[in-house]
């Protein structure tokens, strides 16, 4: 698990090196990356005004989709990856592996698209000919996957009655350990699950979403110019 970790996290500083190396690809990545929180936005509004769910798309919308730095984070997770290993439980390690393979995917993805973007601002029509150009369908049925599988398993430990305890007894031991990013964003997504008294509902909302607008962005009509129906998904 270890070095399977360390490993995604390698390929997100990949990425991040070559844009620094372009700093055109630097600003079209961060591009893509606030238009598709935007898109979130747009695509979930509802859930962000459910008092039910509220919390979680925000904490999807944030730590999965925004185009927030997550250097510090990666930093952490990098220097002390034998230390989360050791020092959390298997479950709450395969889902930092989870998030870690996530991210490497997704940040791969972005700078895919903001090649193909270059210079252009995102709006509907460019980013779909940009996704179209890249392709990649089988990396975006695993983006998709990847998420939902992060959710689930926040969604599963909540229903583990004596893990928030040890949550929060290890937050200053994460902290000392120099994983307090960590423990932010599992505390975080632990409580926004377990507010929500169980996930299914809101997790086959978004598989049944993502989903059907990855559909739309690979599919017909032609690469030049989306549907209306396409248009009406997109900010």
């Amino acid at each position: 698990m270890e070095q399977h970790i360390l490993a995604f996290l390698q390929q997100v500083e990949h990425e991040r090196e070559r844009r620094q190396n372009t700093p055109q690809l630097a600003r079209a990545v961060d591009a893509v990356k606030r238009y598709q929180q935007q898109r979130f936005r747009k695509t979930y509004a509802d859930l962000l005004a459910d008092p039910r769910y509220a919390g979680a798309a925000t904490f999807f919308l944030n730590e999965l989709y925004g185009p927030e730095d997550f250097s510090l984070r990666d930093a952490q997770f990098a220097r002390v990856v034998p230390a989360l290993v050791r020092l959390f439980p298997t479950e709450v390690v395969q889902t930092v592996a989870l998030l870690a393979q996530l991210h490497a995917l997704s940040e791969r993805l972005d700078s895919l698209m903001g090649a193909a973007l270059q210079s252009q601002r995102p709006d509907a029509v460019s980013y779909a000919q940009a996704w179209r150009q890249v392709g990649e369908s089988a990396a975006r049925r695993q983006q998709i996957e990847l998420t939902l599988s992060i959710g689930a398993s926040l969604d599963a430990l909540t229903r583990k009655s004596l893990l928030r305890q040890a949550l929060r007894l290890m937050r200053g031991p994460a902290y000392a350990a120099g994983l307090g990013e960590l423990q932010r964003f599992l505390e975080t997504g632990f409580d926004t699950f377990k507010t929500m008294k169980g996930a299914k509902d809101f997790l086959d909302t978004v598989q049944g979403r993502e989903t059907r607008l990855a559909h739309l962005l690979s599919g017909e009509p032609g690469p030049t110019e989306p549907s209306h129906e396409l248009l009406e998904q997109l900010p």
